[in-house]
C-alpha cells in the first residue's frame, strides 16, 4: 500500500487514521493557540498519531453525548485546534457539520441555519449567545456544546466535558459510511444571493482529495499554510502538515504580509492556498519590499478570478520552478479546471483584448459543457440548449466531485441541476467559451451580465480591457438607466489616491482603452467607487449588484457619467 493509497471506507475521517498510521511522529498541524510578551503569535503543534488520538476521543464523547451518525451539527468556532478535532470528529461520529461563513449578514446566517435545521451546535460563547438572542435553530437544536470560553445561561456542555467523556469510552475508529451518505452541508458564500447549503456526500469529499492531489501534484510530507481555514481540512488526508497564519481569516485582504512571510519561513511552507485578495497583498508586499519565498513550490489561488498583473508580481517572490494555480470551480464542484501561471501569462494579451479570463481545459475526470444563457429551469440537453462552437454560453458541468442538491432548497435545486444520461450536471451561474485548444474561458457570472439595446456586455470580457491601466486597481460593469435606456457603465477603483484632476485625465484614458476592443467600443460612463464591495469569504468577489446600485444614482448627473 502506497502512501496515496485510497481509503478503503467510505467515510472521509479514515484517510486521516490512514496517513496517521504511516507518519505518526510528523506534524500535522501548527496552529496559534496565544501571543507572548510582544505580541508574536505562540503556536501548538500536533503531530499525525496525537491528532488521530484527539479526534477519536472526541468522537467518543461526541457519540456518548447524543450527536452520532446523521446528526447535522452547526459549527461555528474559529480556527484553533479544538476546530480541526472537532471536523474530523464529527466525521469520524458520522454525524453532518453545518458550515457557515461567520461573517455574513445576520438575516442570512439566520435564514442559513433555519434552512439546515442543525439538532445540535456547537460554537465558541459568542456563536451561542448569537444563537439564543436571534433565535438560530431555536426549534431543532437539542444538543448544545460550548468551546474555548465559558459555558453561560444556554446549559449544555463544555468541550472539555466531550473530551471527558470520550476518555471514559476509549477512541472510536471512524464510522462505516456509504459512499452516498451525507457527510456535511456547505454553505455558499452569497455572493449573488442568499447562502445555499450544499449537500457532500462522503464520495464528494473523497473525489475532491483525489482530483486535489493529482491536479496540484501534492505528496505527502509537504508544508501548507492554508489562509481560508475549510481548505485546511483537506491536509491531513492528503499527508500535508498545515500551519495556521496568524490572521482574521474573514478578513484576508486585510492580512499582515509580514506576518504570513515570517510564519513561511519560520515553518519553510511550500505551498500557499490563499484567496485573490491575499494574494495580490502578498504580491504588492513582493513588489515593495523585495522579499522572497524561497521554500515556496506551489501557490493555489481560488474564489474569484487572479489579475496577470497580480500574477506577474508574485512569480518574482517565488523560486523559478514554483508553480501558480488558479482553479475554477464553485462550492458545489470544486475543482473543474486548473490553468499554471505560465499559461496565464502567456495569455495576457487575450484578457487585455476582451476575450476573458482562461481557467484552463477540464480535469480529466470532469465534463463541461455551454449551454444557452437562460435564468429559466432546464430540464434536459437538447437542441434548444445547445450553443454553436466558440460561443458564449453558460457552463455546466459533471464529474465526481459534482454535488446534487442543496438541502432544503428545492426550488434552487431544480433550477441549478440537469439530469442526463442518469448522471447530475450543475449549472456553475457563470458564463464562459471555449477556445480552438479545449481552454475554458471564463467571462463572469451569469446575474452580472448586462443586457442592452447594443447587446450583452460580460463582466470579465469587458473589465480585462481597462484593468491594464497602470493606477487602476481594479474595474466593475455595472448596467444603469440613462435617459430611460440600458447601457453599460464600468465603476473604477484606482490603486493609489489621485487627485480630481488627475482622475479627469484617468477616466479619459479609460475611454481611448475601450475604443480599441470591439467588446467595450460603445461604453461611456466611468465612475470613480472609494473601494468595492466584495464578498465575506474570500474579499474578492466584487459585489457588482449593489455597484450598479451605487452607479445608478450618479448616471445622469453628467451627459457622459463621467463623476
Amino acid at each position: 500500500m502506497t502512501a496515496n493509497a485510497p481509503v478503503s471506507t467510505g467515510n472521509i475521517a479514515a484517510s486521516l487514521s490512514f496517513m496517521a498510521s504511516r507518519q505518526p511522529t510528523r506534524a500535522a498541524i501548527h496552529c496559534p493557540v496565544g501571543r507572548d510578551a510582544v505580541g508574536v503569535a505562540i503556536y501548538k503543534t500536533l503531530t499525525y498519531a496525537e491528532l488521530e488520538h484527539e479526534v477519536g476521543i472526541v468522537a467518543s464523547g461526541l457519540i456518548a453525548y447524543g450527536i452520532g451518525p446523521g446528526v447535522r451539527t452547526a459549527l461555528m468556532v474559529r480556527p484553533s485546534i479544538e476546530l480541526f478535532v472537532l471536523m474530523f470528529a464529527l466525521f469520524r461520529a458520522g454525524a453532518v457539520p453545518i458550515l457557515i461563513d461567520p461573517g455574513i449578514d445576520r438575516r442570512a446566517l439566520r435564514q442559513s441555519l433555519n434552512e439546515a435545521r442543525p439538532q445540535a451546535f456547537i460554537g465558541v460563547p459568542m456563536a451561542h449567545v448569537g444563537r439564543v438572542l436571534l433565535g438560530w435553530g431555536r426549534s431543532t437544536i437539542k444538543q448544545r456544546i460550548t468551546v474555548n470560553g465559558s459555558r453561560l445561561f444556554w446549559g449544555g456542555a463544555l468541550y472539555e466535558q466531550i473530551r471527558a467523556l470520550g476518555d471514559k469510552h476509549g477512541p472510536v475508529p471512524p464510522a462505516a459510511m456509504a459512499p452516498d451518505a451525507l457527510a456535511a452541508i456547505l454553505f455558499t458564500s452569497g455572493a449573488t444571493g442568499v447562502p445555499k447549503g450544499v449537500e457532500y456526500q462522503h464520495r464528494h469529499f473523497l473525489a475532491q482529495i483525489i482530483a486535489i492531489r493529482a491536479a496540484f501534484r501534492i505528496q505527502p510530507g509537504e508544508i501548507d499554510l492554508p489562509t481560508f481555514p475549510p481548505f485546511a481540512l483537506f491536509d491531513p488526508a492528503l499527508g500535508m502538515t498545515s500551519v495556521i497564519p496568524d490572521m482574521d481569516p474573514t478578513k484576508p485582504g486585510s492580512a499582515d504580509p509580514v506576518k504570513l512571510v515570517n510564519t513561511i519561513e519560520k515553518y519553510e511552507v511550500t505551498t500557499l492556498f490563499g484567496s485573490p485578495a491575499l494574494v495580490e497583498v502578498l504580491a504588492n508586499y513582493g513588489a515593495t519590499s523585495g522579499k522572497r519565498l524561497d521554500t515556496v513550490k506551489r501557490v493555489i489561488s481560488a474564489g474569484a478570478p487572479v489579475t496577470p498583473k497580480t500574477v506577474q508580481r508574485l512569480r518574482t517572490m517565488l523560486p523559478d520552478d514554483a508553480e501558480i494555480f488558479t482553479p475554477y470551480g464553485a462550492t458545489e464542484c470544486l475543482p473543474v479546471c486548473t490553468i499554471e501561471s505560465r499559461e496565464i501569462l502567456a495569455l495576457a494579451e487575450r484578457t487585455n483584448r476582451g476575450e476573458g479570463i482562461c481557467v484552463g481545459k477540464p480535469l480529466p475526470a470532469n465534463q463541461v459543457r455551454l449551454i444557452k444563457v437562460t435564468d429559466e429551469m432546464i430540464d434536459a440537453f437538447g437542441p434548444a440548449t445547445e450553443v454553436l462552437p466558440g460561443a458564449i454560453g453558460e457552463i455546466v458541468v459533471c464529474g465526481p466531485t459534482t454535488t446534487e442538491a442543496y438541502f432544503s432548497r428545492a426550488s434552487a435545486t431544480r433550477l441549478a441541476k440537469i439530469a442526463h444520461g442518469g448522471r447530475i450536471w450543475h449549472r456553475m451561474g457563470d458564463v464562459g467559451h471555449f477556445d480552438a485548444q479545449g481552454r475554458l474561458w471564463y467571462a463572469g457570472r451569469k446575474a452580472h451580465r448586462v443586457e442592452t439595446g447594443n447587446g450583452v456586455f460580460y463582466p470579465e470580457m469587458v473589465e480585462g480591457v481597462f484593468n491594464v491601466h497602470p493606477k487602476v486597481r481594479r474595474t466593475a460593469l455595472v448596467g444603469v438607466h440613462v435617459h430611460g435606456k440600458a447601457v453599460p457603465g464600468i465603476c473604477v477603483e484606482l490603486s493609489q489616491d489621485v487627485s480630481k484632476a488627475e482622475w479627469k485625465r484617468i477616466r479619459f484614458e479609460l475611454r481611448d482603452l475601450s475604443l480599441r476592443v470591439e467588446a467595450t467600443n460603445v461604453i461611456r460612463h466611468y465612475w470613480r467607487h472609494p473601494g468595492f464591495p466584495v464578498d465575506i469569504r474570500h474579499n474578492a468577489k466584487i459585489d457588482r449588484i449593489a455597484l450598479a446600485r451605487w452607479a445608478s444614482k450618479r448616471a445622469d448627473k453628467a451627459d457622459l457619467g463621467l463623476t
